[in-house]
């Protein structure tokens, strides 16, 4: 068994559904530039409903699911009741189906990443544990803080160099000499968490030539000229690079995916809160449509639900403490259910080209979990927060899930 969910909070699982796990899928063409509105629903040749019978979760609101009358505003609006309502509802399918002996599988999209890690532990340590054989995290967000990017945080600039150097390759802006891009990506990695790093927790103690030589490096690796890394203090966020990177072609990058270029939104408070990668929302919309009205005759998906309003992301509870003190349990609940259950399994997906949820971020969440290293795997894929829309990306992804779900 395979349960599948997205992220938000709180968003339905039609992004899963139509672009990589059932039976129809959109097929988005190679070409950044094409219409939306011209792309095709056609069969998936990746489902891998031959290997798994796959649930997918709507959350409470979202989808066709409803929150019901009389329930307290916001009850379901925190990590850990979020995944109890995904947990239950495990229980009930698995019960109804007669399938609670199966193997249980969880597949967590962007925020559903924290969902499968709250779910897995809750599973784990009921009264009478539920089985749970593992969880493929995709866009993961366990170490939200390593991507948040605030000022003084300086790994965070460290662990998003990989995919800013991932989006200079990308558009050209770096010299490749021949070079395959994953060997030129591992040089930019052993960089960052050695000179760079040192660069950075020297601060303004670091020597001029130093400095100098620091800039001209990460000018090569990231395609920004160096005069303005240095204007930045080599300090360059993602949103940074967005705008930056082809600032002489008059466009900015996508968020969720930087392969994506257009124009600054003038309606928009700054040029980095314009997301070119946003037209595939539409595309997923629309092949939905598609699928309710094929597979269930479902004719009217007005009352289709792709997310639900939840009052602001301050309005989620995302931990037990609200003190500045206080820690996310994310990665410790995936570390106790790895130290209970032996052949419980971890795989973490990420797309090259995510500013979200970041490559780099991912590998030091590994580095630093505490999590049997033979039981966890990591795997990149080409493309942004949903990789899957590239057809030789979404062949990639189906081969990990088969191996993931063939206890391999």
């Amino acid at each position: 068994m395979l349960f599948a969910f997205n992220g938000g909070p709180i968003s339905a699982s039609f992004y899963l559904h139509a672009g990589a796990l059932g039976p129809l899928r959109v097929a988005f063409p190679d070409a950044l530039d094409a219409d939306p509105a011209m792309f095709q629903t056609v069969p998936n040749a990746y489902a891998i409903l031959d290997v798994a019978d796959i649930v997918l979760f709507d959350p409470a609101g979202t989808g066709f699911s409803r929150v019901v009358d009389g329930t307290p505003a916001g009850h379901f609006h925190s990590v850990e009741a979020d995944a109890r309502q995904l947990v239950a509802m495990i229980e009930a399918w698995s019960q109804r189906h007669g399938r609670l002996d199966s193997p249980k599988y969880l597949l967590g999209e962007s925020y559903g990443t924290l969902r499968a890690a709250a779910a897995a532990h809750q599973m784990q340590f009921r009264d009478t544990p539920m089985r749970i054989d593992g969880v493929f995290l995709l866009g993961q967000a366990l170490n939200i803080i390593e991507y948040a990017q605030r000022e003084q945080n300086i790994v965070s600039y460290v662990v998003s160099l990989p995919t800013v150097a991932a989006t200079a390759w990308h558009h050209g802006r770096v010299a490749r000499d021949g070079r395959a891009f994953e060997d030129w990506l591992d040089e930019v990695r052993l960089w960052a968490r050695t000179e760079y790093l040192t660069a950075l927790f020297q601060g303004q103690f670091l020597p001029e030539p130093e400095r100098l030589r620091i800039a001209r490096q990460l000018q090569a690796y990231t395609g920004v000229d160096a005069q303005v890394l240095l204007r930045e203090d080599l300090k360059l966020t993602k949103d940074e690079h967005r705008v930056e990177l082809l600032r002489d072609q008059g466009q900015v990058l996508g968020v969720y995916d930087t392969r994506y270029a257009g124009p600054p939104d003038p309606a928009r408070a700054s040029p980095a809160a314009t997301d070119p990668s946003g037209i595939t929302g539409p595309a997923f919309r629309r092949g939905l449509e598609d699928l309710l009205r094929v597979q269930f005759g479902i004719e009217d998906a007005a009352g289709y639900r792709s997310s639900a309003d939840i009052g602001g992301i301050d309005a989620w509870t995302w931990g037990r403490s609200t003190s500045p003190f206080g820690d996310w349990p994310y990665m410790e609940w995936i570390r106790e259910v790895m130290a209970a259950n032996p052949d419980f399994r971890v795989v973490m997906g990420h797309g090259h080209h995510d500013t979200a949820t970041t490559t780099g971020a991912s590998d030091y969440a590994v580095a630093h979990s505490g999590w049997p290293l033979d039981r966890v795997r990591s795997v990149y894929y080409v493309g942004g927060h949903m990789p899957y829309t590239i057809e030789s990306s979404l062949a990639q992804f189906a081969d990990d899930l088969r191996t993931f779900v063939g206890g391999r």
